[in-house]
């Protein structure tokens, strides 16, 4: 099981997009309970790592980022804000966080900012959250690569996206519905006719780096690897 993650966001939505996206790529996730006291729960979770909401209701998250660092002074904070000023983002480091991050943010880049965040202050190597494989073909979900003994392909984002989708349920057909909504849920559009667009892409980059059928098609199932 991986690093351990609690999250205090106190906008629901966002909360259990978090979990989720965390979930998926092999963190354990908790929920923050109770935001005035969560100094307690962070003692007696022990997460590896708090992403921290600078603002939650009836407190400060820099004030409780500076009780994690009084009573819990091991544990690594990332804020997460929608506030872009940078003397928030000044304040956050003078408090004891480790990473300040802007909302809206992107899920690739806040799983790489968590994994270079535990790397540099736990020593534990992140590999198995950000890099992906299955016959022969692996995913850096970090650096957005496709690669096999071939070489290797950049991917964009949406292709990285859905790619990503693949290799959480290998051997499995996704349902493009399923596709859609996954990349709609995530703020970024897109219709049917992309999705195949895109999946046409990626199996150009495929067979570029010398990996022909890995992405099968099964009409009224959707796509596997």
């Amino acid at each position: 099981m991986g690093s351990k993650i609690l999250i205090a966001e106190d906008e629901e939505i966002i909360s259990r997009e978090l979990k989720t996206l965390l979930e998926q790529a092999g963190y354990q996730a908790v929920l923050a309970e109770d935001f005035q006291g969560l100094l307690p729960q962070i003692q007696r979770e022990q997460p590896d790592l708090v992403l921290l909401d600078v603002n939650l209701p009836g407190c400060s998250g820099f004030d409780i980022c500076a009780q994690i660092r009084e009573h819990a002074a091991g544990t690594p904070v990332i804020f997460l804000t929608s506030r872009t000023d940078s003397m928030d983002e000044l304040t956050g480091m003078l408090k004891g966080g480790d990473d300040y991050i802007t909302k809206p943010y992107q899920g690739q880049i806040l799983l790489a900012r968590i994994g270079a965040v535990l790397r540099r202050t736990k020593g534990v190597s992140q590999q198995e959250n950000t890099q992906l494989s299955w016959k022969g073909v692996g995913l850096d979900i970090a650096a957005c690569l496709i690669s096999s003994q071939g070489g290797q392909a950049e991917l964009t984002k949406n292709e990285m996206k859905i790619m990503h989708r693949l290799f959480l349920h290998p051997g499995q057909y996704v349902p493009r519905v399923e596709l859609v909504e996954y990349l709609w849920e995530n703020q970024i559009f897109i219709d049917d006719n992309a999705l195949s667009v895109h999946i046409t892409r990626i199996r150009e980059k495929l067979r570029a780096i010398g990996v022909h059928g890995f992405i099968e098609t099964k009409r009224g199932m959707g796509y596997r690897i």
